[in-house]
C-alpha cells in the first residue's frame, strides 16, 4: 500500500555514508532491509534521481521517499483490553499495564499490544508496526503513543529524532542516591549476551537525566527523563552507575535488604519481580494541529504499595 511521500534533507554529518545507511539513520523506525527494498524499487529520489543503496552521499541532498507498506499477515487482530487515555484521528495514547508485550517477537508471537491495537482499529494495519512509535519493556508500565496514519507516524518519528517528545518516568533504584544527575554514556548490544544491552564506547549516543524524589534507607525514588530512547536505556544506565532498578531481572544484580527491615518490607522487596519503572508522563506536539499535549499515568498499585512500605520503614525508631 503506497502512502504519501516523505521529504528529507541529508544532514552534513551523514556525508560519505551509503544511501541506505543514511536513510536508516534518518528513519529509525524502518528496517534497513525495507529501506533497501524501497531504493531498489525506485521509490527513493535523491535530488530528483534514483540511486543504488550503496551509492555514497555528500550531505545536503534533498531526498523524497514514497514508502510502500504491506500488511503483515502474521500479526492477527486479537481482543486485548486497552486502557486508552486519548484518541483522535491522528493518535492514540495508551496506559500499558506491566506484563503486556508491546510487539510480537520470538517467544511472544501474539497476545501483544500490537495485536490488541489491530483489533481496536483494523486500519492500523497500513501503518508501520501498527502505529507503535516507541516501545516500553514488557514489565515496564505506563504511557506510550500510537500513530493512526502513516502521515502522523512520520511526524511523531521526526519529533522523537529531534528529541522533542517529553518522556518522564518514575523509578525505584537500589542504594541511596544523594542527588540528581545526568548519564551520558553510549549504548549498544552486549557483544556476547545478545539479549542484553550495555554501555559501549562505540555505541549509539544515550542520555538519561535523573532527580531524587525520596531517599530511603537502602533505596531511592527517582524522576527520570529520557533525552534519547535506546533499548533498556534507563535500566542499563542506572545499573552502570551502580544503582540498578529494584526488581530488574536482567540488570538488577543481587537484592540488598536494609538492616533491621520489617517482615512486610522484606516480603515486598523479595516479591517485586519486575523492574520498578513506570512511564509517568508523556508530552508531544499533535502531529496535525501542532498543539502541545501532555498526559500522566498514576503510579501502579504494586509500586505504590512498595513506596508506602519503604516510607513506613523510614519512620521506624532504630
Amino acid at each position: 500500500m503506497t502512502e504519501e511521500r516523505i521529504h528529507l534533507e541529508v544532514p552534513a554529518e551523514l556525508g560519505g555514508h551509503r544511501l541506505d545507511q543514511a536513510l536508516a539513520e534518518l528513519l529509525p523506525d524502518h528496517s534497513r532491509s525495507r529501506i533497501q527494498q524501497w531504493v531498489r524499487l525506485g521509490r527513493v529520489w535523491v535530488d530528483g534521481k534514483t540511486l543504488r543503496p550503496r551509492d555514497k552521499l555528500l550531505g545536503g541532498e534533498q531526498v523524497q521517499l514514497e514508502p510502500l507498506f504491506e500488511v503483515d499477515e502474521a500479526c492477527q487482530a486479537q481482543p486485548i483490553e486497552l486502557n486508552i487515555l486519548h484518541e483522535d484521528e491522528a493518535i492514540l495514547v495508551l496506559d500499558k499495564p506491566p506484563g503486556l508485550v508491546v510487539h510480537p517477537a520470538a517467544g511472544n508471537p501474539d497476545g501483544t499490544l500490537l495485536n490488541g491495537l489491530l483489533h481496536h482499529d483494523p486500519a492500523l494495519a497500513r501503518v508501520p508496526r501498527a502505529g507503535i512509535v516507541h516501545r516500553i519493556d514488557k514489565e515496564t508500565s505506563g504511557l506510550l503513543v500510537v500513530a493512526r496514519s502513516p502521515e502522523a507516524h512520520t511526524h511523531l518519528v521526526a519529533q522523537l529524532q529531534a528529541r522533542e517528545i517529553h518522556r518522564e518516568y518514575r523509578a525505584i533504584a537500589q542504594g541511596q542516591i544523594i542527588t540528581g544527575g545526568s548519564i551520558d554514556q553510549p549504548m549498544g548490544r552486549h557483544p556476547s549476551q545478545r539479549k542484553r544491552m550495555t554501555v559501549l564506547p562505540n555505541g549509539k549516543p544515550a542520555i538519561t537525566h535523573y532527580r531524587l524524589l525520596e531517599r530511603f534507607r537502602a533505596h531511592s525514588y527517582l524522576q527520570v527523563r529520557l533525552e534519547t530512547g535506546r533499548t533498556h536505556q534507563i535500566r542499563v544506565h542506572m545499573a552502570h552507575i551502580r544503582h540498578p532498578l529494584l526488581g530488574d531481572p536482567v540488570y538488577g544484580g543481587r537484592l540488598k535488604l536494609p538492616g533491621g527491615a520489617s517482615p512486610e518490607l522484606i516480603e515486598q522487596l523479595r516479591g517485586f519481580r519486575r523492574q520498578a519503572l513506570h512511564a509517568f508522563q508523556l508530552g508531544l506536539a499533535h502531529p496535525f494541529s501542532g498543539e502541545w499535549l501532555e498526559w500522566q499515568s498514576p503510579i501502579p498499585a504494586d509500586m505504590q504499595h512498595l513506596l508506602e512500605t519503604l516510607r513506613a520503614d523510614n519512620q521506624l525508631d532504630r
